[in-house]
């Protein structure tokens, strides 16, 4: 068992989907990481057809790095093969398109030595370098005014719950709870809330950030909140104890835009007018946090985005698990991953 003090030797698992780019730039910012401590790096190549074997080979002598090829079984399911092949006793998961700062690893190594919990979340960012629509979609993600701080914006210690695209996990966690299941995305909270109810606690690690470029476009985004919101209903069915109104949000966000509309024939204005005020604020936050009018525009956008595909997928979602009763990992196959 770790205990707090003791010098904790730190495994990086990185599953990857034909994202060679992606790795170059994540292994590039390991290497200027500062960290005096010995950690290794542990890549899954998830059954790719254009895999990252060259970009890995130019980083051999200055990383420590495993590198293994496996038919493609999701990212879930990568992660825990990365975790059982680590040598580690502390794994830190990443997904394949964030970049490091160089102070990363001493954050962890820091809070850990003082607040050892098994189980770690820090927040994601869009690093300055990145595109005015990833700084946009960074904005709707992360900002107060849209997802309220759930992913890294608060302190919250013992009940936060870590995202797998900034991750740790100790070995003794992940043996007890068997690591993630095969259901994407989803598979992070579900994993967190099993460690809960196995007595592990989890924190907010908030200077432990990671920039997150997320390969995105307008359309991609879409689809991947769609899916966030298809997968919610699923979670609370297997734990309803996790269940929050706050989750219904996007839905009553859609209905009052529509409510707003059918107002506005009728002369009633000021219910739209509410919308405007909120909209101000989303253009002025990410105005003010980027320096840039365009991403301020473009964020209106990203939110509008967001809260549609979510409470558009929750609704459906809501409809074949809680209603009509269906077994999720046949209502949505896509869901669900084949180990």
């Amino acid at each position: 068992m770790i205990r707090k003090g003791v010098n904790i030797y730190f495994s990086f698992i990185v599953p990857v989907y034909n994202r060679p780019n992606e790795i170059d730039e994540l292994l590039e910012s390991m290497v200027a990481m500062e960290y005096a401590e010995a950690y290794e790096i542990v890549i899954v190549e998830d059954g790719s057809s254009d895999t990252s074997a060259h970009c890995i080979e130019a980083y051999k002598d200055k990383l420590s790095i495993s590198y293994y090829q496996k038919p493609n079984t999701g990212p879930g399911d990568s992660r825990n093969y990365g975790m059982r092949k680590a040598k580690g006793d502390y794994f830190i998961i990443l997904d394949s398109d964030v970049i490091l700062p160089k102070n990363y690893l001493e954050e962890v190594a820091g809070f850990l030595s003082k607040n050892f919990v098994h189980c770690y979340g820090g927040p994601d960012d869009a690093h300055k370098s990145f595109t005015n629509l990833q700084k946009a979609i960074s904005f709707s993600m992360t900002s107060y005014l849209t997802t309220g701080g759930i992913r890294g914006r608060k302190n919250t210690l013992g009940k936060f719950q870590p995202r797998s695209f900034n991750m740790g996990l100790s070995k003794e966690a992940f043996q007890a709870s068997g690591g993630f299941g095969n259901i994407h995305p989803g598979e992070d909270p579900d994993l967190t809330i099993r460690l809960w109810g196995l007595g592990y606690d989890t924190a907010l690690i908030s200077d432990a950030r990671v920039y997150h470029k997320r390969r995105i476009s307008w359309e991609k985004f879409y689809i991947q909140v769609n899916k966030f919101g298809l997968v919610r209903p699923i979670l609370n069915l297997w734990h309803p104890e996790t269940a929050k109104l706050t989750y219904w949000f996007p839905v009553l966000f859609l209905l009052y835009v529509v409510f707003s509309v059918i107002s506005a024939f009728f002369g009633w204005w000021y219910f739209g007018a509410f919308l405007g005020v909120y909209f101000i604020f989303i253009f002025l936050g990410a105005t003010f946090a980027y320096k840039n009018l365009v991403i301020g525009f473009q964020s209106i956008l990203a939110v509008l985005i967001q809260f549609y595909g979510y409470g558009k997928g929750f609704l459906k979602s809501y409809y074949y698990i809680h209603l009509l009763k269906k077994a999720p990992e046949k209502q949505f196959k896509t869901l669900f991953f084949s180990k």
